[in-house]
């Protein structure tokens, strides 16, 4: 078991975190991103750290440990629960979600409380021969109300495609929350695929499809694998374009905003009431991201500067550093990541 994706539950400091394995993120990191623009930016390494650090904060089930068969990760073939929730303290309140998914990779807590959930892979051929009956799972998006029973789902269980009969791999979704439409990112497939999908799929509250935002590319409100949502309090989009190394801001119709470079290599944000972004750099190495480090980057959306920087883990196993793959916050001001390399969830508690 390793972590992928967390969020915030609701207005209380409850937390839900996703359990999946993050090999195939691992491999797609070995490839150098960036653009043209990003290329000159100076590395953002240093910014004040008001925050202690408790590890492995989350304390798991053993069930939630058995999701990660094989060398293909995921939960194919396994009934553990890749979801789980959390008190404050970290002790485990419940999780769900067993059989359901192949790769758990995303998720979002809505004004409900209800929780929705990507599955970033469908089976690959070597899963089917071990599991031929895994075959109508994964490349989907899942609805759960807060107990975990199945709400809707987007996509076509099993299926790589074009909304609205199919999603492409969906690494993270958010919901508007003045309207309640639903928006996809597309996809954690290889981006030296000549095919590769880089968009974002919107859906309203029942799952009508509505419109596609944004394509493949490098250029302004294009996107090549766009990892994580979130909206700021103006109602605008905020996309973690994770290999183009930088955070875009959009309008709901996909009109595209602004950029900021100096967050890094981002795999997961959060956005706070007064539009302080918290950003994820899980990736950033030498070969990848030349002079930038692994770590959290704490700024404000209304200039794009960070103020704050976070340092990576060392650890014996990881010369540049462990770091945290997604990103939440809670009503005190404290910060969750969820731990690939780690296996666990860091808490930061602020000084």
């Amino acid at each position: 078991m390793s972590v992928s994706g967390i969020a915030r539950f609701g207005f209380t400091r409850l937390i839900i975190v996703i359990c999946a394995a993050l090999l195939g993120t691992r491999v797609q990191a070995q490839q150098r991103g960036g653009t043209v623009q990003t290329d000159k930016v100076q590395p953002v390494n240093s910014g004040a750290n008001p925050y202690r650090v408790i590890r492995d904060w989350a304390q798991l089930s053993l069930e939630g440990r058995r999701c990660s068969p094989g060398a293909t990760p995921g939960c194919v073939g396994t009934k553990a629960n890749p979801v789980h929730h959390f008190d404050d303290s970290g002790k485990e309140i419940r999780s769900f979600g067993g059989g359901m998914f192949v790769w758990p990779h995303g998720i979002h807590v809505d004004r409900e409380g209800n929780v929705w959930v990507t599955d970033a892979r469908a089976p690959s051929q070597e899963d089917l021969k071990k599991f031929p009956r895994e075959d109508k799972k994964g490349s989907v998006v899942i609805k759960f109300s807060p107990e975990g029973k199945i709400l809707m789902t987007l996509g076509k269980p099993g299926v790589r495609g074009n909304p609205p009969e199919a999603l492409t791999d969906p690494t993270d979704i958010v919901t508007d929350p003045s309207n309640g439409d639903v928006y996809v990112a597309e996809s954690h497939t290889d981006v030296a695929d000549p095919d590769l999908i880089g968009r974002i799929s919107v859906f309203d509250k029942t799952g009508k499809f509505l419109r596609v935002i944004g394509k493949t590319g490098t250029g302004p409100g294009e996107f090549r694998t766009p990892h994580a949502l979130e909206f700021d309090s103006q109602g605008q989009l905020v996309v973690a374009d994770r290999h183009n190394h930088r955070i875009q801001v959009l309008t709901k119709a996909g009109k595209f905003v602004r950029e900021y470079d100096d967050f890094g290599r981002t795999s997961g944000l959060a956005i706070d009431k007064n539009d302080v972004i918290y950003t994820a750099d899980s990736e950033s190495t030498e070969k990848v991201h030349a002079g930038w480090q692994r770590g959290i980057r704490i700024g404000s959306l209304k200039d794009g500067k960070v103020t704050m920087f976070i340092p990576p883990h060392m650890t014996p196993n990881s010369p540049d550093g462990a770091m945290g793959e997604g990103i939440a916050i809670d009503a005190a001001g404290n910060v969750y990541t969820a731990e690939a390399q780690l296996r666990g969830v860091t808490k930061y508690v602020k000084k």
